[in-house]
């Protein structure tokens, strides 16, 4: 479709990150189907295609990234200066999954595999998503500051995040024989992981594990946040090192955060 030519063009030009343009062109194709005349703006087609979204159960964050794919076309594409009156979703108010510190070292303990039992540590330790472990280079680690270099990040921005001494020896001997360029976690083949192997080298451990709470990848970040705030670090400093945008973001770990909390007990 010459449309999505168009638009993939004017999100690289805008230095849209590679996951963002794949996103924004799936959501836009699935919106040039349900509406054939897309070409020409008609915002009551709009909402009917984000109501059916809706209905089929879609989260709002989802349903967010359709809209913002349209308004991206719209405006920067066609060009058109609509008068837009439809508002976004509003976000879930779910609370971020955390794991206990405990079950982390439980989660590390059943994992055999070198290679996959440093991921998930340094996922953990670091407070890092699931792409932005695997994008990792040697070079990125900085041994004598304690720090790990996140390169473009979420929103394309570099960051600094703890390098936990723990791992110290494990990744000097892991790293020996790489390269400075190298990623830091290579596939069987060369080059980056993906997502889905991080993801499963997880989901078997959690299995392995026994622990039954419905944790994924993230929370491996929701617990870093988490257990920084409850050994007293500063909310500002837990933004930057998450690399948050907004400090509103990095708030809603104090509400599963609070040691005040668990010392209340339980009038029954």
């Amino acid at each position: 479709m010459e449309c999505l030519e168009k638009m993939e063009r004017e999100l690289k030009v805008r230095n849209y990150s590679p996951r963002t343009v794949r996103a924004y062109l799936r959501c836009f194709r699935e919106f040039a189907r349900f509406d054939p005349d897309y070409y020409d703006f008609d915002e009551e087609k709009v909402k009917s295609f984000l109501l059916a979204k809706q209905e089929a159960g879609l989260a709002s964050q989802t349903i967010n990234l359709h809209l913002n794919a349209i308004k991206f076309y719209y405006k920067n594409v066609r060009q058109l200066r609509c008068n837009w009156t439809l508002k976004f979703a509003k976000r879930s108010k779910k609370l971020p999954l955390v794991l206990s510190h405990e079950e982390i070292m439980e989660l590390l303990n059943v994992i055999q595999n070198k290679k996959h039992r440093l991921i998930i540590a340094l996922a953990y330790g670091a407070g890092l998503r699931v792409s932005e472990i695997l994008s990792v280079r040697v070079r990125d680690l900085d041994f004598e500051r304690g720090l790990l270099k996140v390169v473009n990040g979420k929103g394309a921005k570099d960051r600094f995040t703890l390098l936990p001494e723990k791992l110290n020896m494990d990744l000097i001997d892991y790293i020996y024989a790489k390269n400075s360029s190298d990623y830091l976690f290579e596939s069987e083949r060369g080059g980056k992981l993906t997502s889905r192997t991080a993801q499963k080298i997880f989901e078997v451990a959690l299995g392995k594990s026994g622990i039954k709470k419905a944790a994924t990848f993230h929370s491996l970040r929701h617990s870093f946040a988490t257990h920084l705030i409850e050994n007293g670090t500063n909310l500002r400093y837990v933004q930057d090192l998450l690399g948050h945008a907004s400090i509103k973001t990095t708030q809603r770990y104090t509400q599963v955060s609070s040691p005040a909390l668990r010392k209340i007990q339980s009038p029954f």
